[in-house]
């Protein structure tokens, strides 16, 4: 029994059974769906999608006992439609690039606009960028605006006779093209459903992960955030909510960061000059309406 217990924690066995429950709940969702409410659809389809999204993001950092081309297999699957894995897979290292954090040009996820960008700025497009800022923004435009700017980056690269992505765009329309036929052909949800009740949701609450783990400031370690909350967020966002944490040490695997950050809090709180939060409902009650900086670089 020891043997079977040491050889479950070398090959990273919770992470194992997180993807079978991932897929299963997606599976089930989708194959009784006729019989869920859509406004249950929208919050249980949403819970795994940016569950899946968690998951996608520790094969990149952890999941250290499997083959990489087995975790890019179990990753693969594009449940929330929008981005290729291997592109992402690809810029999120790129963003951990500390010295960079939220430079823009630099930071592959960063919020922020160089000056003269915003200066160019009409009174539209900045209210735009303000709005989404604010947490009800961020949840409603987010996911439009994130489309937008990957769009405009991949036709930049076209135009500039960059093709190297082309090959994962390729795949990643045949994967769709395969959840959409099984989703309407087989489970009998119309496709424009499950973008608006599944996917869409799933990419909002997302976001809601990302809203404030970043801001700018004079060194790395100042720039991410901590938000301590409760379990049912932990476990969606794998604890990488525990942001600081997980910066600090990125290959720590995802259940063993609660333990590091309870025994390291006072620490990385000094590390990162108390930029914590007790939760999303703080968040929520300070940045609903407000945005939680303006989109201004403020060296970049």
């Amino acid at each position: 029994m020891q043997a079977i217990a040491r050889k479950f924690w070398e090959v990273e066995g919770p992470t194992w059974i997180l993807a079978v429950a991932i897929y299963g709940a997606w599976f089930l969702l989708m194959w009784f769906q006729a019989y869920i409410p859509w406004w249950a659809m929208i919050f249980l389809g949403g819970y795994v999608i940016a569950w899946q999204f968690s998951l996608q993001h520790e094969t990149i950092h952890g999941f250290r006992g499997v083959p990489k081309w087995f975790r890019t297999l179990i990753a693969m699957p594009p449940l929330g439609l929008w981005f290729p894995y291997p592109m992402y897979r690809r810029s999120h290292s790129l963003h951990h690039r500390n010295t960079y954090l939220t430079v823009p040009g630099q930071d592959t996820e960063t919020y922020y606009v160089k000056q003269a960008d915003w200066a160019r700025m009409g009174r539209l497009e900045r209210g735009i960028l303000l709005f989404n800022q604010t947490l009800v923004g961020r949840l409603l435009i987010g996911p439009l605006l994130r489309l937008y700017k990957l769009g405009q980056r991949e036709i930049g690269r076209i135009r500039n006779r960059d093709y190297i992505n082309l090959p994962h765009w390729a795949l990643h329309v045949v994967l769709v093209a395969l959840l959409f036929w099984f989703v309407s052909g087989v489970c009998g949800m119309p496709w424009w459903q499950y973008i608006l009740l599944v996917a869409y949701p799933g990419f909002s609450l997302g976001l809601l992960r990302a809203f404030i783990e970043h801001r700018a400031g004079p060194r790395p370690g100042r720039r991410v955030a901590s938000v301590e909350s409760n379990t049912l967020f932990g476990l969606l966002f794998l604890y990488n909510n525990l942001h600081v944490a997980h910066h600090l040490r990125p290959t720590i695997p995802w259940y063993e960061l609660p333990r590091f950050y309870r025994e390291n809090r006072a620490k990385l709180l000094k590390h990162n000059d108390n930029f914590v939060f007790r939760g999303y409902w703080e968040i929520t009650r300070q940045y609903l309406f407000r945005p939680v900086f303006v989109p201004v670089h403020p060296t970049a």
